[in-house]
């Protein structure tokens, strides 16, 4: 059962898949998204659920580091919601934290890729880095 990853940000939803046997998380694409004119790229995301048939999502969920939930939490918890209501998936949430300083990080002393690239791909690895997490603490959704 394939799982989808998203990292849900103000501009761009990152997303990765996991391997048919749940084990691996890989990166997909970035979807612009613009939440000023409520276009959340829900189209695309449908697309890739159907190419991918995944059987449910798993969205990052920013935490602040004292353990409590801020504006962008509510934003994936909202984006979970029309997932739910557009897709009939269930939905789950992996905690986020320092997912991006980890994307960054491997992004720079890994492979050593400039600022400009890292920007176009930093939220497809952040999503993988979700997903994997995720699938390395569960294996399959808990809802």
């Amino acid at each position: 059962m394939r799982i989808l990853g998203l990292d849900v940000g103000s501009r761009t939803v990152g997303v990765a898949v996991s391997d048919p046997m749940g084990w691996t998380a890989q990166g997909v694409e970035i979807i612009r998204i613009d939440e000023a004119a409520k276009e959340f790229g829900l189209e695309r995301l449908g697309e890739i659920i159907q190419e991918t048939k995944a059987k449910g999502v798993v969205l990052g969920l920013p935490k602040n580091m004292n353990n409590t939930e801020g504006p962008r939490a509510q934003a994936a918890r909202d984006y979970a919601k029309m997932v739910e209501d557009n897709f009939g998936l269930s939905t789950d949430f992996q905690d986020e934290r320092l997912t991006t300083v980890q994307a960054e990080r491997m992004l720079i002393e890994e492979a050593d890729v400039s600022r400009k690239k890292r920007k176009k791909v930093i939220d497809k690895i952040a999503a993988e880095f979700i997903l994997q997490n995720y699938l390395d603490r569960n294996g399959k959704l808990t809802k």
